[in-house]
């Protein structure tokens, strides 16, 4: 943008969770303009300035930050509840798997530690349930609980593939997210989505330690758990994905109708 004087400058929008601020750069406006991108955390340093009635900053100083959870958390939403305890209640929930090649495989999850912190980190969704920082770990937690307590009402369901699927349904979403000034999708979500992302992650976990039959009845939960559309003939292959599926869409649609509000009913 010009200057009435015909000068160049940028203008820029900066916010934090406390809300928004319009800014302006004056001093090597075209060579600050090729060096960030939207959604970048900056810091900044300037002063204040009315014009037009409208505060906003006249920047001296910008520069790019490296993004850690401790930014993050500046920008971003978090989780209401505390995730140490959600975690202790993910590792509750691990040692209650019980079949050896589904009880080493949520073993070998939890001792990846980066995977661990990206667990820890994602949301479920950019703008509708969980659509916040550690919003994945939350929902893997609600779901886990749920899935223990229907098959302690249904014991004729195989209790441990239902468990092992409730913790691992959504892992696809660690590799889905990036994060900046706000949550955006990383090239493999957007190209792939998180289902796909997770059934690989399945398999690259798994090595050769899981009997394929029971790899096959984890990945068609983890594959189906929106729905059997994709599955092969359109429909449920076994009672755990049925349930899985439910157990997912209950705690989905009341966390999101608590955060956003009960959606209106559907005419026709």
């Amino acid at each position: 943008m010009l200057t009435r004087g015909g000068a160049p400058y940028l203008a820029l929008e900066l916010r934090d969770r406390s809300g928004t601020l319009p800014a302006r750069i004056f001093r090597d406006a075209d060579l600050h303009a090729g060096r960030f991108e939207r959604g970048d955390i900056v810091a900044v340093s300037g002063r204040a300035a009315r014009f037009r009635d409208e505060l906003q900053l006249e920047l001296e100083r910008i520069e790019r930050v490296e993004l850690d959870d401790a930014v993050a958390q500046q920008f971003l939403p978090v989780a209401y509840r505390d995730l140490d305890e959600l975690d202790g209640f993910l590792e509750h929930l691990a040692r209650e798997v019980l079949e050896p090649g589904y009880r080493r495989l949520i073993e070998t999850l939890l001792t990846d530690a980066q995977l661990r912190a990206a667990w820890r980190r994602a949301p479920c969704t950019r703008d509708g349930h969980h659509a916040y920082l550690g919003g994945l770990l939350e929902h893997t937690v609600a779901v886990g609980t749920l899935a223990q307590e229907v098959a302690l009402q249904h014991p004729r369901l195989d209790r441990d593939l239902l468990l092992c699927a409730a913790l691992v349904h959504d892992l696809g979403k660690t590799r889905e997210f990036t994060y900046g000034a706000s949550i955006g999708l990383s090239d493999e979500g957007r190209l792939l989505g998180h289902v796909a992302l997770g059934l690989e992650l399945i398999s690259g976990y798994c090595g050769s330690f899981m009997e394929a039959g029971r790899l096959l009845a984890l990945h068609h939960c983890v594959l189906c758990h929106h729905g059997p559309e994709v599955a092969p003939g359109g429909r449920f292959q076994s009672t755990e994905a049925l349930a899985l599926y439910r157990i997912n869409a209950l705690d989905a649609s009341v966390k999101g109708a608590l955060e956003h509000g009960i959606p209106p009913r559907r005419r026709g």
